[in-house]
Formats: C-alpha cells, structure tokens, sequence
C-alpha cells in the first residue's frame, strides 16, 4: 500500500501556483500527499484560501488568521475582518498566527496583543493553532502561558529550535512541532533536536512555495516535495519511511481533524 502524508502547512492558494496549481495537486496525490492544510496570511489572502477549497474538498483545508508579519498600526480592523469569517464556514485551525521578530520589532506591542487575542479565539472554538514563531520563542512561549496553556493545542509551524527549546514545548502536551524542509539542508542544527522528539509530537510541512527541501532547494516549493522530508526524517530517526508517514498522518488527523 502506498504511503499517506498530510501537509500541515502549505500556502498552495499563492500566486506562484496560479499558472499549474492542477498540475502540482496531481503529483502531490500521485506521491501520496492526502491532504494539504492551508494557513491564512491577512485579510486579502482569504478569498484565493476558501476558493481552494471549495474547489478541492476533501484534499485543501483552510486555516484562519492574521499573520504577524501582517501587523501594523491598523492591526485592530484587519483582526476584525478575519474574526467576521471565522463563523462562515468550518475551518481546521487559526493559524497562522505568532509572532515576528526577524523582518520588523517595530510592532511587538502590537503582534503579542494579536496573537493572544487570537489564542482566546482557538480555546473559545476549540481549534488548534498554527504558531509562526521566529526569532521570538521566549515571547510565544509568554503569551501561551498568559492566556492559558494548558487549554490550548497545536504545531510550532517551521520547527528549527534547539533541544532547550523542545523541552520547553515538550511541557505543552497539546502541542506538536512541525517539521519541513530545513531538516534536509546541510548543517542544520534540527537534526540535532529531532532524535530527542518523540515522533508521536512531530507533523509534516511543506510551507510551500518556501523552504523547499533538498534536491529542489531554491526551487518553488510543492506539497509534493513533503516526500523528501519524510524520507530524511525517517533518515534521522533510522526508521522506514512507512513508519514516518503513518505516524505524522495520525498526529496531524489527531490534531486538526
């Protein structure tokens, strides 16, 4: 029997799929990619997510929030237009969501305040987020325990963290760390860290069209490509591959689904 993936994180609805978005579901199915999970940005990122799912139910689910890098001064009005979505139709997570440090501290006042307000939306849904955490784990981690932990579930979006780091997320038991194509570029300290996690706490990501994994690094990145990675996860773990994929699917069917 074939492998199954799920791609937890993927922005398959971006215009750099817009001239062979058909053609790149096809061979993700062909390689086993099941379904593909789409994260929101802002609000003019939302119609071209839903769209995509409309057309391909069953394959693209959608996610709903404000990305952090999306966050200014006017951040309150944009907050409101994805709220006004979220009770229009069934979404698998609020995501992406987080905090930004490496483009722009400018507005750090402004992204805790977002993110924690959209952290109170996924406990008052019951819906797991989707965390984009750069160059800023001290602060997420704060704002988890702000709002409350324990009654909070979800994926650290683009794990690349230290082993210290996974421990602190590993106190988090509602939550999984996701892991992309970073673990295959040479000299990267994740696979380090990822002997230490149990592969019961780990899902799989593209963050398509970025990060694409190697042999197709500097390339668009496609769900596709999330066959690389699990080959060099289970590379890492010294385990077969089928292991991997059953494993990931189920941690991504457990928390998103």
């Amino acid at each position: 029997m074939p492998i199954q993936l799920i791609d937890t994180h993927s922005h398959l609805y971006d215009s750099a799929f817009d001239g062979d978005r058909q053609d790149v579901i096809r061979s993700s199915k062909a390689v086993g990619v099941m379904s593909v999970l789409l994260p929101n940005e802002d609000a003019g990122s939302m119609n071209a997510l839903n769209r995509l799912c409309d057309q391909e139910p069953g394959f693209a689910y959608p996610m709903m929030g404000l990305h952090p890098t999306s966050i200014d001064e006017g951040y309150i009005k944009e907050l409101k237009r994805i709220e006004n979505v979220l009770s229009r139709r069934k979404y698998c997570a609020i995501g992406e969501i987080g905090i930004d440090l490496y483009w722009d501290k400018r507005f750090l006042k402004e992204q805790k305040t977002a993110f924690e307000e959209q952290l109170r939306w996924s406990i008052d849904l019951q819906l797991p987020v989707a965390i984009h955490s750069r160059n800023s784990f001290d602060e997420i981690l704060d704002s988890l325990y702000n709002v409350g932990a324990n009654r909070l579930k979800g994926v650290f979006h683009c794990f690349g963290g230290t082993t210290e780091q996974w421990n602190e997320i590993s106190k988090l038991t509602g939550f999984f760390v996701g892991i992309g194509g970073i673990i295959t570029y040479k000299n990267n300290r994740l696979k380090d860290t990822l002997v230490h996690i149990p592969i019961e706490r780990i899902v799989l990501e593209t963050d398509a069209p970025y990060l694409a994994p190697v042999p197709y690094r500097g390339k668009r990145n496609e769900p596709a490509f999330l066959l690389e990675t699990a080959k060099k996860v289970a590379a890492c773990y010294q385990i077969p591959i089928e292991t991997i994929a059953t494993q990931t699917t189920h941690n991504a069917s457990a928390l998103f689904f």
